[in-house]
């Protein structure tokens, strides 16, 4: 195993096309598309949990982000917008729609219809049931479909690359093109630790975020 450029003290400075650099390129897709992928997948989501009305988008959206190839999607929106970086962000942004959405929805289905009742009772009106009642303890199951979208896309955006945009992509991509194997092992090992590091972030804002009373119960 060749890791001396990941080692080579010259590619962790922060300058064009050092590793530092691209991470920094990386996360910023990566945070777009999930920024703009909640936008549009958890109110949806929320909305198909909280009434029950069109749960089959929220089953065939899983089943769609899993099977849907987001390199093929990505070269048909260059081919239709050309190079740039929207493409990249819609193809990214369908990838995390998904687990959010699902995870939105299987949430707040999850509840106990009783506790649900009970709000209505004390004279909630539906908004409130929502955002006072069933998101809070939807949060763990909320919030472990966005891990799973978080994850997903960093180790996809490396398809940034591709179309001449930075990220980790061009470690392996331009690896690729002179043989450089040290490099496209470099690119592979710090994706997998950026995920890895990610995913302890959002584990510890879970944490967080969901009160104790729920985490015990999970």
């Amino acid at each position: 195993m060749n890791l001396t450029y990941l080692f080579d003290a010259a590619h962790w400075d922060f300058s064009s096309g050092s590793i530092p650099q691209l991470i920094v390129s990386h996360l910023w897709y990566v945070l777009l598309a999930l920024a703009l992928g909640t936008v549009i997948a958890l109110p949806v989501g929320l909305y198909i949990g909280h009434t029950g009305r069109g749960s089959f988008i929220a089953i065939n959206a899983g089943n769609a982000g899993r099977s849907l190839p987001t390199l093929g999607l990505l070269m048909l929106m260059v081919t239709l917008l050309g190079l740039g970086l929207l493409p990249v962000l819609i193809a990214l942004t369908v990838l995390v729609i998904p687990p959010i959405l699902t995870s939105a929805y299987a949430g707040i289905r999850s509840l106990d219809p009783g506790v649900v009742d009970a709000a209505r009772g004390v004279g909630m009106r539906p908004l409130q049931v929502l955002f006072r009642v069933e998101l809070p303890m939807a949060l763990p199951v909320l919030m472990s479909g966005f891990r799973s979208a978080a994850l997903q896309v960093v180790a996809t955006a490396t398809v940034a690359a591709a179309v001449g945009l930075g990220g980790l992509g061009r470690l392996l991509i331009d690896g690729l093109a002179v043989n450089d194997y040290s490099r496209v092992l470099a690119g592979a090992i710090v994706v997998a630790v950026l995920a890895v590091l990610l995913d302890l972030v959002l584990a510890f804002a879970q944490r967080w975020i969901v009160s104790p009373g729920l985490r015990a119960s999970k």
